[in-house]
């Protein structure tokens, strides 16, 4: 689903994010979790964890991060309303691909809201040559705050208009409900990460057969 150019260069810090989605946009979407509970988390509490967000998923440069990290600092109003753009994007990016998922209407406000963001991320993309193919490549400049963005929006574009998007899910544990991209090899998987989610849903299924069998 990467259409476009990943840096290739090796992380120089932990990541911060779980990226096991499978696709950009999915990742992005997860940033606020428990998303369904009275506390959701917002993963994307300033603009610096948007720009960790790039760096883990490898869309943006060293160079780009470092820079849009003294940027964020030089100008914090900045920084705060691509921030809110950020989460603006991510939630009518949620709904259109909830809706999808739960077989119900696409919003027309969302998919529009969205749309705005995929065309604006456009005026940043260029086809660049790569081993045996073009690649795209946007923007490498490393002072525009938006850059996190437009791969992003681009993935969304990518996977709305694919084949992919039907094996899109939500993951079954009601505590989590995280989507992912199904590339499992008959489409049947139930959850977001078989180590976490998986493995708990297990346990509780395990102990529920011991207590009845006790009963």
């Amino acid at each position: 689903m990467r259409i476009f150019q990943i840096q290739k260069t090796k992380p120089r810090r932990p990541p911060r994010f779980e990226l096991i989605a499978g696709a950009l946009c999915l990742d992005f979407v997860n940033t606020l979790d428990d998303r369904f509970s009275n506390e959701p988390k917002e993963l994307l509490a300033t603009y610096i964890d948007l720009v960790r967000f790039g760096e883990d998923a490898r869309i943006l440069s060293d160079l780009q991060v470092d820079r849009l990290f003294t940027l964020s600092q030089q100008h914090p109003d900045t920084a705060e309303r691509v921030r809110a753009s950020a989460i603006r994007m991510r939630e009518a990016m949620h709904e259109v691909l909830w809706a999808i998922v739960q077989r119900k209407p696409v919003p027309k406000a969302s998919l529009m809201v969205l749309n705005g963001y995929i065309q604006e991320a456009a005026g940043h993309v260029e086809l660049v040559p790569g081993k045996g193919r073009m690649e795209w490549r946007f923007d490498p400049s490393p002072s525009n705050y938006e850059a996190p963005l437009w791969p992003v929006a681009r993935s969304a574009a990518e996977l709305l208009a694919s084949d992919q998007l039907q094996f899109v899910r939500a993951c079954a544990s009601k505590t989590c409900e995280w989507l992912f991209l199904d590339e499992s090899k008959n489409h049947r998987r139930r959850w977001c990460d078989m180590t976490k989610c998986g493995n708990r849903a297990k346990v509780r299924s395990f102990y529920t057969r011991q207590k009845q069998t006790a009963g």
